[in-house]
């Protein structure tokens, strides 16, 4: 049921930046300007006394004109390592093992009351095989405001109303040496939703940018920030370092409330 609420929502949103895309090129005779985003991809490999690979993804749309202002993201993260495992005999084999299995999607569209104001309703969704939640879905309504945005900088904020439902992380119980996992029960709760996002040109070919994300409930509140700086090689293509963290307020026990990424990727700007 929670993947069909949360599907049902970013298609809603995928309509939208549809719909709102085919009336700008009628208006503009086939202009699209107010489309932008990027996509990135990094990849490591490592072979030899170890064996490791970590790949990560991402996709950022953005659509905005003088009456909407929209965002549709999705992101993937998959680690495999060589890991040490002991035996139940006492013996250490290696095997190799996923480590991090994560994705994320999510879109928000927000209509416009005036220059610097709008309403927006947004629809989250992600899935963490080693994370606090197994997986979470998100769906708000709040009001945005563009505080500054000039040749250099822009920065806006989002807050509202929204509803969670998320399945935490299996609880992992050891007995007579034997660990069994057990299913936690999935839980639900009205969360108070804000976003920060900043963008700030350092020179015309560094850009640093920094989004915060908070989703706060009486259960537990998920914080997420992520922070990058982009350096251009062309008018399409850059290099990334980026940096995430992620907070859970309340998780099971034997799992930690932090979790940080940090990535260097090409980044293809569309």
């Amino acid at each position: 049921m929670h993947k069909t609420l949360m599907a049902a929502a970013l298609l809603a949103a995928c309509v939208s930046f549809g719909a709102q895309a085919q009336s700008t090129d009628a208006s503009d005779a086939g202009n699209n300007s107010g489309w932008t985003g990027s996509g990135e991809f990094g990849f490591a490999s490592a072979t030899g006394n170890t064996r490791s690979q970590n790949a990560n993804a991402k996709l950022n749309l953005n659509f905005e004109n003088e009456h909407w202002k929209n965002n549709a993201f999705l992101d993937g993260l998959r680690t495999k390592a060589q890991q040490k495992v002991l035996e139940p005999n006492g013996t250490t084999i290696r095997t190799y093992n996923s480590t991090a299995n994560r994705y994320d999607a999510g879109a928000s569209v927000g209509y416009k009351l005036d220059p610097r104001s709008y309403i927006v309703g947004a629809a989250r969704y992600e899935h963490d095989e080693f994370g606090a939640n197994l997986w979470q879905g998100v769906v708000s309504l709040g009001y945005g405001y563009i505080a500054l945005k000039d040749a250099r900088n822009e920065l806006s904020f989002e807050i509202g109303p929204g509803y969670k439902k998320y399945r935490p992380a299996d609880l992992t119980v050891v007995t007579a040496g034997v660990s069994t996992k057990v299913r936690q029960p999935t839980e639900h709760e009205v969360v108070a939703r804000g976003l920060v996002n900043y963008k700030y040109r350092l020179t015309d070919n560094t850009a640093f940018e920094n989004t915060f994300l908070t989703e706060s409930g009486s259960k537990n509140t998920y914080i997420q920030n992520d922070a990058g700086i982009a350096v251009s090689m062309t008018r399409k293509l850059a290099l990334k370092v980026g940096f995430e963290v992620r907070h859970n307020s309340d998780v099971v026990p034997g799992l930690k409330r932090t979790d940080t990424l940090t990535t260097t990727n090409l980044v293809y700007n569309l």
